[in-house]
């Protein structure tokens, strides 16, 4: 029975995956045992369960009903065999997360001290980045991450509303005026965009205007694609740049940046945590999700 379970947690790693190779290296076990273990499941529900070629790996229409079903029943077996661990020890081992450089900077990493005060076996490997991680092949328990969720098999729950701010320094706007109205940026006054990590296309800045949203996007000396240098970039004089308030308030209080157009932001984003819906929910997974949503509401 041992022997069959792995068969199954190899199978549906294997689906999640896309290959046999990713499954193993994610596992951490040779390419052959999972070939092998793949071999002996086909065997036994005596069906293929995966079309292979020399370069791809594809479900069968079968393989992907089996999956479905296996990934319920797996979720069950694990959150029963969770409740009856959570019951005897306290939430333990490594937790890993990822967030991008600004909110792991000036948000997670300053309340931080009190999770691990609440649980001390809990280790935290926190990944940071701009760029938008598989959740599945980087093997990360969470992320923090905000707007739109693309991927339908996650869950997000939501932590706190993000407010945006269009800002230069005192210096850039004697230079080159305050302008009074969105559609002014169109006219000579140099930006410094934000660039997505994962596609590389230029963000614009957006606004509204009488329910009406305005995009800008021109004239730029520079564009980045990381938060952190982002907001180094207006730091240095070098545009104008749209970004959530929280990232430059501080710079805002000690007057090195304006406000701009306050009237025309857009409307808040949301801050979440998300993790995969077919993902065992872990105790010290389960604990952080609280706490952060405790913390950050």
């Amino acid at each position: 029975m041992d022997h069959h379970l792995l068969a199954i947690r190899v199978f549906t790693r294997v689906v999640e995956t896309g290959g046999f190779t990713r499954a193993a290296d994610s596992l951490g076990m040779p390419k052959a045992t999972v070939t092998k273990l793949i071999q002996n499941l086909e065997n036994h529900l005596q069906t293929k369960l995966f079309q292979r070629t020399t370069r791809s790996v594809s479900v069968t229409s079968e393989g992907e009903c089996y999956y479905q079903r296996t990934i319920k029943w797996l979720a069950e077996l694990e959150q029963m065999e969770s409740h009856i661990t959570d019951s005897q020890a306290a939430p333990q081992g490594v937790l890993r997360i990822d967030a991008g450089g600004t909110t792991a900077r000036q948000v997670l990493l300053p309340a931080l001290p009190d999770f691990i005060a609440r649980y001390p076996q809990i280790q935290i490997d926190l990944g940071v980045s701009d760029r938008i991680i598989d959740l599945i092949n980087d093997s990360a328990d969470c992320v923090i991450r905000s707007g739109p969720l693309a991927d339908s098999s996650l869950i997000a729950r939501r932590l706190f509303a993000l407010k945006w701010v269009t800002c230069a320094t005192p210096a850039y706007i004697a230079r080159h005026g305050t302008p009074q109205h969105p559609n002014d940026l169109q006219q000579g006054y140099p930006l410094a965009h934000y660039r997505h990590a994962l596609n590389d296309r230029i963000q614009p800045l957006q606004f509204v205007d009488k329910g009406k949203e305005i995009d800008i996007l021109h004239r730029y000396y520079i564009s980045v694609n990381e938060s952190n240098a982002h907001l180094a970039s207006v730091l240095a004089g070098l545009g104008i740049i749209q970004t959530f308030r929280f990232m430059a308030q501080p710079h805002l209080d000690s007057g090195e940046l304006v406000s701009l157009l306050d009237s025309w932001q857009p409307p808040d984003e949301s801050m979440y945590v998300v993790y995969p819906s077919n993902r065992h929910l872990s105790a010290k997974l389960r604990v952080f999700i609280d706490w952060a949503i405790e913390r950050f509401s």
